[in-house]
């Protein structure tokens, strides 16, 4: 028997739900902010994702890289923005370039709760602005997203990289600072102070976070510009009611973020595996990629960990409930393709309907309704045909007796008990009501 790759998952019926839930949401506020879809290619040239910091764990030990039968250095997609950026650049469309997208994600890491090495992000990225006004925008969209979804214990970090004129001072401090304490850290340590100090500022190894209760903050070595941009990120998030906290240690993974990164963490996971989401700016990666100069921030959010959390703020622990998928489920005791009209029906009108297949007796047939999850069942009887009614049964309260609905009323009658708004595009009941061209 062939299992799922180790780090790999497969998320099947009910909890798909949640999964399901959770990208409608995402889409319905990015649409709402002005975001389109982007889909770009699960892999890309290996040089691609080494832009985003060749000092990175990323790059260095957890990317899936091949060479394809053409001989070209590839690498699939460990991270979201950096792909983004490239179609950019290649296709360059007018600015600001607002842009979301859904996709998979591939790291060779440990597997663990949470973490996967195939794991599927949303994210947004605005591509084309500078202005602190841009990263409250995006950083709404996230906060509001996590607000949709009903999680309650999220708090917001936020930071500031500095700018090309304040860092390079604070960079040299740093990396002073840290090479006073490299003889008893070990070779590890020292290069990467060499290479990059800000990747020991995102260690998880306890005696590196140690030496840094002492380290230079970024904070307090921000320039006149740098310091006026995070205030101005402050006073817009405090304007819209946006709680957050203040975390000058707050760098993020990758060595392509500038000036203001953040990061949302729930207060319902461990702390080593508390991140939900986070971004920042990337004014440069633009440019690095060979395009022109382009300020832009954006933010990635792992699926699986935010339904973790969210199943973790409910009281008993266990998995997201999933809503019933199922309005309505046709029990046919009349035969003879009714079944199939009456379910064809109820589904062009907007709601969710099932039945059984395979000529299943009605007893049999009651049963899968019961365990179906559809809050009605529909019965289509001989003797209710001949009076032009079907019977409707309410499965969420199995003392109430069947009522009866005349069958012309029956899809005006279960939209308006579900609250079902009826179809997005057009109403196939009526014929007028098509677009020129539609199937008929």
């Amino acid at each position: 028997m062939y299992r799922a790759p180790v780090g790999t998952h497969d998320v099947l019926p009910p909890e798909s739900a949640a999964w399901a839930d959770a990208v409608a949401r995402f889409a319905d506020r990015a649409r709402r902010f002005g975001y389109g879809l982007v889909v770009t290619p699960v892999f890309e040239h290996l040089e691609v994702f080494q832009r985003v910091g060749a000092s990175t764990d990323v790059v260095r030990k957890e990317m899936y890289e091949f060479t394809d039968k053409g001989g070209r250095s590839l690498a699939l997609r460990p991270e979201g923005t950096a792909p983004v950026v490239r179609a950019f650049v290649q296709h360059r469309p007018a600015v600001p370039w607002k842009v979301w997208y859904l996709a998979p994600h591939f790291r060779y890491e440990r597997p663990q709760k949470g973490r996967y090495r195939q794991h599927w992000q949303l994210g947004a990225e605005l591509l084309g602005v500078d202005d602190p006004e841009a990263d409250v925008e995006v950083i709404a969209l996230a906060h509001g997203f996590y607000r949709d979804l009903g999680l309650g214990r999220v708090r917001l970090l936020v930071n500031s990289m500095g700018d090309a004129e304040s860092r390079p001072a604070y960079l040299a401090a740093l990396r002073a600072y840290l090479l006073d304490h490299a003889p008893t850290l070990g070779d590890e340590f020292r290069a990467r102070v060499e290479q990059n100090p800000l990747r020991v500022l995102d260690a998880k190894t306890e005696a590196w976070q140690a030496v840094l209760d002492g380290a230079p903050r970024l904070d307090q070595h921000l320039g006149p510009a740098a310091r006026d941009h995070f205030a101005a990120v402050q006073a817009g998030l405090t304007a819209l009611g946006i709680g957050f906290e203040c975390a000058p240690r707050l760098v993020r993974g990758f060595d392509y973020y500038t000036s203001t990164t953040f990061e949302f963490v729930s207060d319902a996971l461990d702390a080593a595996q508390n991140a939900i989401g986070g971004g920042g700016r990337y004014d440069r990666l633009a440019e690095d990629m060979g395009g022109p100069p382009t300020p832009s921030i954006g933010f990635g959010i792992g699926i699986e960990r935010v339904l973790i959390a969210l199943a973790a703020e409910r009281a008993d622990g266990g998995s997201v409930a999933a809503a019933p998928t199922l309005d309505v489920f046709v029990v046919d005791a009349v035969g003879g393709g009714v079944a199939t009209v009456v379910v064809g029906e109820l589904r062009e009108a907007g709601l969710a309907a099932d039945r059984a297949y395979g000529g299943r007796s009605v007893k049999a047939q009651w049963k899968l309704a019961d365990r179906s999850g559809a809050r009605y069942a529909v019965m289509l009887g001989a003797r209710e045909a001949e009076r032009g009614v079907v019977g409707v049964k309410d499965l969420r309260a199995p003392e109430a007796e069947q009522s009866e609905v005349p069958r012309a009323e029956l899809v005006a009658w279960l939209r308006r008990v579900t609250a079902t708004p009826g179809p997005a595009i057009a109403d196939p009941t009526d014929p007028t009501d098509r677009p020129p061209g539609a199937i008929t």
